[in-house]
């Protein structure tokens, strides 16, 4: 049963590795207030993105693999 779970954990991690590499950041919207006189509101939305480094992506990646092969070797023992 760990093995298992050692396993989905590291597919997990090869996932986020491989999204963390293809998008490079998280970008999401904001709405800001940018004018407020009495009964007069203006807003805008704005883009806002989360940097990803790449390294932190590749490691995810690679720390996948390694759980995937480490389950595997432990199921056979």
């Amino acid at each position: 049963m760990r093995n298992r779970s050692v396993m989905i954990l590291g597919v997990i991690l090869i996932v986020l590795g491989v999204l963390a590499l293809a998008y490079q950041g998280i970008t999401y919207t904001k709405r800001e207030k940018i004018l407020d006189v009495g009964p007069l509101q203006a807003t805008a939305d704005r883009e806002k993105t989360i940097p990803v480094p790449p390294l932190v992506g590749g490691l995810s990646l690679a720390g996948g693999i390694a759980l995937v092969i480490i389950g595997a070797m432990k199921s056979r023992s």
